[in-house]
């Protein structure tokens, strides 16, 4: 059996050239590279770069209202380590980042932040200063100009702006900011325009005057993919209408008796053998006599009340239905403010209810519910009292209240949820996209199988981009919707409300004979479904565009597949015929410590910069990315500290392995690599590299990174300890130099395996002994690693090898001595597949476990995978076995 080598090991070389500090550390990595990755151009894209060379993203632009949160953090670092394994695999990578900076968000952020309303009937201030301090009331918020408003807006915007680069910058995002965006900018809003004329002119948008789900607080109209439904308390309402002809009057239940003045039928469904003898008869609405039909439609609910129910204009979404289908009148309430109309309605003018307007007109929709029902009750039509229920309510997904119905002119684009055709294409774009997770597919294909509608593009908002159109006015100063006045390309972008229509002049706007413009902003999701080419150039920068567009990726929440995904396909479908990107990368959400979604909105969030600056960005990115695509993760500081230890071990294991005397920059020739457990450490680490691009293919980071970091913690925790002594020449120089070439080259591997998860550290140990950036390297390949990367009989050596190394620790630790305490003699056995390989290295587990004499023995009478051993002190501790 082998004896260790008694010679004492000499220390570490040190090598010209390889720059390694005293004492490594993580902190002030950021503040060293952020400004020299700039300076030098590390992640500058190509414009030399063919199409098939370059890997492009459209990365998400986060919407600009207050702060990023480490949800973004999170998903956005996912979209980074896609960012520079691409480049690293030698894909010239086009990584731009927008900014969402129009939209409802920034306008509230603007008003509350400055103290300020936008009232577009005032005329423009240029010497306007907001107030120093918002007031504590935002019924004392100065109203200001859409101009003033816009202007602060801007103001603001290009503040955080400022704020996300440097938070970003400090995360150590890989992107090229010299191809930066705004979604308000004169190129994105010339984008968003030129699109739309081209919509319109192939009959694919257009305006209607329709009813719409509108917000009464921020008095604009939302789309369907804008829609949340919310549990709200509400009550039943047994409710009584007359017969005219006399006789049992009809029961309906209602939640909305506040809507009783708006009815326009009652319905039941066909089959329904207990209203068939009233189809076609009328009945007389409570309080004030209005006649209204008895009629059939399948959408009715035998089940859901009384079996029957009134038909308002509007209540919800199936009263649209309704009244469509049934070809119903209009007997609308309720206007744009959310509060029922001052004006007498035609239809009760003059009836029984006419006195009782008086009470309603003005009110709120709950002020008016309190009044109505105290009718219902006084005049005997309520039967019984409101039967409390919790059911769902439409809500905006940024508002407060729900949402109501009103008749409104809206511009829309076709999306196939009123033409099966484009439907089924839209569909059929969503088969060819290859969706990461793939099971996400569902979620956007359950999602274009139930439209209902055509998208709403138009909002009723200050701080957007302007619809470019304007109308002529009759002699009477309409204006006439039906001859909509388009501006040629080349001048766009436009804003019609401040500029003149084409062949008129200013002093013609507004007045008979003259012009006026179209009022109103497109939808955000608008400019934002074309960013793959408001980023490629498109109509711009031809020559970027062919070269960069379709993009490769689309990384995203999986919250706006409906929203961004959605809409960015019907676009690029519309208008090129093509799908946008080939890969759809979809993140998960982060939770709060109880399981819940963080947002804003619910006030859990928590802002990163001090994370990053704790922790190391290196840290906070390893946190992120343990997580699969599509998987919700916990926020949790203590994977940040594993994080940290794990940035903090690779400073100090490569100052031991540069300390073993390699080159900076040689050449490492795998062909010294003889000793059997460091061929095994290169049969492994191919392994790693084998797996982890696999991995990285399948844009699965989460397990590159976990078979690079297990490796890793082997390399250190085993390996290093294993070859110690070898390493500095205990066994002569043959076996050093097998030692110390095979630690450069799995250091060389390791570094750019990790690079695209710790950035930092990577770069950081890079520049002691390698030249340019780890980030421009080459993505390792399992042919570096020489001959060792096929010794598959050498596989288990290093793990056998470490197993019986930590069973001659245990028989130290259980006799409490230091481990640095000579054994005598030494015996490990077990089972052969454990054994035979740990063997091979005999000499190396003898040296590291301080053994003068050991030997092997192959039983397993247990029938465990495991080694043991039995051993004898060299002084006078004693024997422990």
């Amino acid at each position: 059996m082998p004896d260790a080598p008694s010679q004492t090991p000499s220390a570490p070389t040190t090598v010209p050239g390889v720059a390694v500090p005293d004492k490594p550390t993580v902190d002030g990595l950021e503040e060293r590279w952020v400004p020299r990755w700039e300076d030098e151009g590390t992640y500058r894209f190509d414009r030399g770069a063919e199409r098939g060379d370059v890997y492009s993203i459209d990365t998400p632009p986060p919407t600009v209202s207050g702060s990023l949160h480490v949800g973004h953090v999170f998903s956005y670092t996912h979209t980074d380590v896609v960012a520079r394994y691409q480049r690293m695999r030698g894909k010239v990578v086009f990584y731009p980042m927008g900014w969402d900076d129009n939209g409802l968000p920034t306008e509230r952020r603007v008003q509350n932040f400055y103290g300020v309303r936008c009232d577009p009937s005032l005329p423009y201030d240029p010497s306007f200063e907001p107030p120093a301090a918002p007031p504590k009331s935002d019924r004392d918020f100065a109203q200001v100009s859409r101009r003033n408003f816009v202007e602060l807006c801007e103001r603001l915007t290009a503040e955080d702006e400022r704020a996300f680069e440097t938070l970003w910058r400090r995360l150590g995002l890989s992107v090229d900011w010299s191809h930066t965006y705004t979604t308000i900018g004169p190129v994105s809003r010339a984008t968003a325009q030129r699109a739309f004329l081209r919509n319109l002119a192939r009959g694919e948008a257009y305006a209607a005057e329709a009813p719409t789900l509108w917000d009464t607080t921020f008095r604009t109209a939302v789309a369907q993919a804008e829609l949340e439904d919310r549990e709200r308390p509400g009550a039943y309402h047994r409710v009584a209408f007359a017969r005219t002809g006399g006789g049992e009057p009809v029961f309906i239940e209602t939640t909305r008796p506040e809507l009783v003045p708006a009815v326009v039928a009652l319905v039941a469904h066909p089959d329904d053998e207990r209203y068939q003898p009233l189809f076609g008869q009328s009945v007389r609405s409570p309080l004030f006599g209005v006649e209204v039909p008895v009629v059939a439609h399948r959408l009715a609910d035998p089940a859901k009340g009384s079996g029957i129910a009134m038909i308002c204009t509007f209540g919800d979404v199936t009263d649209v239905t309704w009244w469509r289908e049934l070809q119903l009148p209009t007997r609308a309430v309720l206007g744009w403010d959310g509060r029922l109309q001052r004006e007498v309605p035609a239809w009760i003018a003059g009836g029984p209810g006419e006195g009782l307007w008086e009470q309603l007109a003005g009110t709120t929709v709950h002020t008016a519910r309190e009044r109505i029902v105290a009718a219902l009750r006084g005049s005997g039509d309520l039967v019984g009292e409101p039967k409390p229920i919790t059911h769902p309510v439409k809500f905006y997904e940024k508002g407060d209240k729900p949402l109501e119905i009103v008749t409104t002119r809206q511009w829309y684009l076709r999306n196939g949820g009123r033409d099966g055709e484009l439907r089924e294409g839209l569909l059929e774009r969503g088969r060819q996209l290859q969706w990461h997770p793939e099971h996400m597919a569902h979620r956007y294909e359950h999602w274009v199988s139930g439209l209902n509608g055509d998208w709403l593009i138009s909002r009723q908002r200050f701080f957007g981009v302007p619809f470019p159109v304007w109308y002529p006015l009759d002699a009477d100063g309409n204006p006439r919707h039906d001859s909509p006045i388009v501006p040629d390309e080349a001048a766009l972008p436009v804003d019609p409300a401040s500029e003149p229509a084409p062949g008129f002049t200013e002093d013609q706007r507004g007045v008979p004979g003259g012009f006026t413009a179209d009022p109103d902003v497109m939808d955000t999701w608008a400019t934002s479904s074309l960013t793959p080419l408001i980023a490629a150039g498109w109509e711009r920068d031809e020559d970027l565009l062919r070269r960069v567009y379709p993009m490769d990726l689309r990384p995203q929440g999986q919250d706006i597949i409906r929203t961004w995904l959605f809409s960015t396909v019907v676009r690029s479908h519309l208008e090129d015929g093509v799908l946008p990107w080939q890969h759809a990368a979809i993140s998960g959400w982060i939770l709060d410590p109880d399981r819940k979604k963080m947002s804003k909105s619910k006030g859990n969030v928590v802002t990163p910069m001090a994370l990053l600056e704790e922790f190391g960005s290196d840290a906070v990115r390893y946190w992120a990315t343990t997580a699969r695509l599509g998987t919700d993760a916990t926020f949790d500081t203590g994977q940040m500290k594993i994080g940290r230890r794990l940035a903090m071990k690779l400073l100090n294991a490569s100052k031991f392995v540069l300390g073993l005397g390699v080159a900076r920059g040689g050449d490492l020739d795998a062909t010294a690599v003889t000793e059997d457990l460091d061929v095994s450490l290169l049969a492994n680490l191919a392994a790693v590299v084998r797996t982890a691009t696999e991995a990285f293919e399948r844009y699965d980071h989460a397990t590159a990174l976990d078979v690079t970091e297990r490796f890793f913690w082997t390399f250190c925790d085993d390996w290093v300890e294993l070859v110690k002594d070898r390493a500095y020449g205990a066994r002569g120089d043959a076996a050093a130099a097998s030692a110390r070439t095979a630690a450069a080259i799995a250091l060389r591997t390791v570094l750019r395996l990790l690079a695209p998860f710790q950035p930092f550290a990577a770069e950081e140990v890079w520049s002691w002994w390698q030249e340019g950036s780890v980030h421009r390297a080459s993505w390792p390949e399992v042919a570096e690693l020489g001959a060792a990367a096929t010794a598959d009989d050498a596989l288990a050596v290093l793990g056998a090898a470490g197993a019986a190394l930590s069973t001659l620790r245990k028989v130290k630790s259980e006799a409490k001595v230091s481990q640095r305490t000579e054994l005598a003699t030494a015996a490990v056995s077990g089972p052969a597949a454990l054994v035979d390989p740990a063997r091979r290295a005999a000499a190396d587990v003898a040296a590291a476990g301080r053994v003068q004499h050991l030997e092997w023995a192959v039983e397993d009478p247990a029938g465990e995978a495991v080694l043991r051993a039995r051993a004898e002190f060299a002084a006078a501790e004693g024997a422990a076995g």
